[in-house]
C-alpha cells in the first residue's frame, strides 16, 4: 500500500468523527481566547489518536500542541476554532478545526515511513484582530523547530493561493469635556466632532491611496445624550495594504487623520492596538502546487492558471507564520454562494453536506501534501535547510 493510500484509509476511519466534531464546535461558538470547549475537544481527539498533547502552551489557556512521528521533516498544521461575535462560525473555523485534525491523523498513519513529524498547533483568537493568536504563539516559540506550516480555510470556492494582505487593527478614543449642549456649549470640548473630522479626513485621503489599500471602521461610542456635549467617543478601525511595508505607509497617513480630529477640537487622542499587525501571506509555491494537485485528484476545481480568480483580499495571522516558515493557506470551497464569509448564511453553510465533504477533502489534500513534501528530495532538502520559495 502506498503512503497516500495508507493516509486515506486512516482518514476514512475517522471521517464521521470529524463531521461530528465540526458540528459540535459549530453549535457551541466561543470567542477568541475563550475556546475552552473547542480546544479541549480537539486535544482530546488527538490524544486518543496517539498524539503527545500539550495544553495551554505559551501561556494561552486555549492553545495546544499535539505531536506525533519521529521523521526529520517537521510540519505544523494550524487549527483555528474561534467564532465571531453575534454570528457564530460565520468564517467556518469549525471546518478548519476538523480538517486540520483529520489531516494530522491521516498523515500520522505514515509519518515514520515517509520521514515526517506532525504537529497540530491549536491557534486561538484568529478573529481577535488586535492581537491574533498565531502572532503571540510565534513570539513565544510555538513554531520553533518546525520546517513548514499549513491549513485550509473554507470559502465559496477553491483557490490554492488566496491573496492575503497585511492589516493593522486598533481602537480610537477621544476625550473631550462635557457641557450643556444648549446652555453652555462654549464650555465643552466635543469628542464627537473629533471623530467626525477624522472620518472626513480619511474620506478625502482615499483619493491618494493605492487601489490595494483599505481603511474601514465603525463608531462604537458617539456620546451619551443629545443634550450633552460628548466627552468621550470611540471607534474601531482597520487599515489594510498589500504588504507590511505598504501598510506602514498608509497607517501613518491614517494616524494623521485621527491627530487632525484632536488638533481641531482640542480633544485628546488615544490609540489602542495597531502594534501587532497581521502580515501579508507569502505562499510557498511548491507546497501550493502539491495541494492543488492533490485536491484536484479528489475532484475539486481551481481557477485556470493565468485567468481571473474569484478570490478577494482578506487578512489573517497565518500571514505572520508565512514570513517565518514556508506556508500555505488555500481556500476550501463549501458550495455556499451567494453566501460568503462573515455572513450568518455562511455559518449555516458550514454544516451542510458540501461542507462535510470539504472537511474530508481538505484533510486528505493537506495530508497528501505533507507526504509529497517529505517524499520529494529537492523540496524536503530545501525545507530542512530552512529555505522558503
Amino acid at each position: 500500500m502506498s503512503a497516500k493510500s495508507g493516509a486515506q484509509e486512516r482518514l476514512d476511519g475517522v471521517k464521521d468523527d470529524l463531521v461530528a466534531l465540526s458540528r459540535r464546535i459549530h453549535d457551541n461558538p466561543e470567542l477568541g481566547y475563550e475556546e475552552e470547549k473547542a480546544s479541549g475537544w480537539l486535544a482530546d481527539m488527538l490524544d486518543g489518536a496517539g498524539f503527545k498533547v500539550e495544553r495551554g502552551i505559551c501561556d494561552l489557556p486555549t492553545a495546544f500542541k499535539a505531536t506525533i512521528g519521529s521523521g526529520p521533516l517537521h510540519i505544523a498544521i494550524c487549527a483555528e476554532y474561534d467564532a465571531l461575535p453575534s454570528i457564530g462560525h460565520a468564517c467556518g473555523h469549525n471546518v478548519i478545526a476538523a480538517s486540520s485534525v483529520g489531516a494530522a491523523i491521516a498523515a500520522a498513519a505514515v509519518a515514520d515511513d515517509v520521514g515526517l513529524t506532525i504537529s497540530v498547533i491549536g491557534t486561538p483568537a484568529e478573529e481577535v484582530l488586535k492581537t491574533g493568536g498565531k502572532i503571540l504563539l510565534l513570539d513565544r516559540g510555538a513554531f520553533d523547530g518546525m520546517h513548514a506550516a499549513m491549513m485550509a480555510h473554507p470559502a465559496p470556492w477553491d483557490v490554492a493561493m488566496w491573496p492575503i494582505v497585511a492589516a493593522s487593527f486598533f481602537e480610537v478614543h477621544y476625550t473631550g469635556k462635557a457641557a450643556h449642549a444648549a446652555g453652555f456649549p462654549d464650555k465643552g470640548v466635543n469628542a464627537a466632532d473629533a471623530i467626525t473630522i477624522a472620518q472626513t479626513s480619511i474620506g478625502l485621503l482615499r483619493q491618494h491611496l493605492r487601489p490595494s489599500d483599505r481603511v474601514h471602521g465603525i463608531v462604537t461610542k458617539g456620546g451619551d445624550a443629545f443634550n450633552i456635549i460628548p466627552a468621550n467617543t470611540s471607534a474601531d478601525f482597520a487599515v489594510r495594504a498589500r504588504t507590511l511595508d505598504d501598510l506602514g505607509d498608509v497607517y501613518e497617513k491614517v494616524m494623521r487623520c485621527f491627530e487632525a480630529g484632536a488638533l481641531a477640537t482640542g480633544a485628546t487622542l488615544e490609540i489602542v492596538g495597531g502594534d501587532k499587525p497581521f502580515a501579508h501571506m507569502e505562499d510557498d509555491v511548491d507546497m501550493a502546487g502539491f495541494y492543488q494537485a492533490n485536491a484536484e485528484a479528489l475532484g475539486r476545481t481551481f481557477p485556470t492558471p493565468g485567468g481571473p480568480s474569484p478570490a478577494t483580499p482578506v487578512s489573517t495571522d497565518m500571514g505572520n507564520v508565512s514570513l517565518v516558515l514556508p506556508s500555505i493557506h488555500p481556500a476550501l470551497g463549501i458550495d455556499c454562494l451567494p453566501a460568503v464569509n462573515h455572513q450568518p448564511e455562511f455559518a449555516d453553510a458550514t454544516i451542510t453536506p458540501a461542507a462535510n465533504q470539504a472537511i474530508y477533502d481538505g484533510a486528505l489534500s493537506l495530508a497528501w501534501t505533507a507526504i509529497d513534501m517529505a517524499s520529494t528530495p529537492e523540496i524536503r532538502d530545501r525545507l530542512l535547510a530552512g529555505r522558503g520559495r
